[in-house]
């Protein structure tokens, strides 16, 4: 897509669309390139300011999938140093069949209590 025509894009998408990448599946190999997912690089406060817009990912770290992140210091290629950049990869990826059943049961549990999971309070 030209720049013209991608701005003309971008600026019609609507504000409010729901987030909804496709998971990564089960014991995946090889690379994910063309997989959904985020790279995000340069400094840590552009990140953040991105990832702040990004809150509702949050909700993919649940009992069917999980959150590949990575969130480093860039390295200069030659001599491996730390450079002052930085670089945030996100993926959704599935969770197995039998953490998938384990994680039913669990939330089965929870809620027969009265309470929900927040698998985010799990890592």
């Amino acid at each position: 897509m030209k720049k013209k025509a991608m701005l003309e894009h971008w600026a019609g998408l609507e504000a409010n669309q729901q987030l909804n990448p496709l998971p990564v599946a089960y014991k995946h190999e090889g690379s994910t390139y063309a997989e959904d997912g985020i790279r995000i690089t340069g400094s840590e406060q552009w990140i953040d300011s991105v990832l702040s817009r990004v809150k509702d990912l949050l909700c993919d770290e649940s009992g069917s999938t999980r959150l590949q992140v990575v969130y480093k210091q860039s390295t200069d290629r030659e001599t491996r140093e730390p450079i002052d950049s930085f670089n945030c990869y996100i993926q959704v990826h599935e969770r197995g069949g039998e953490a998938q059943a384990v994680n039913r049961m669990i939330e089965g549990s929870a809620k027969r209590r009265g309470h929900q999971v927040n698998y985010l309070e799990m890592l």
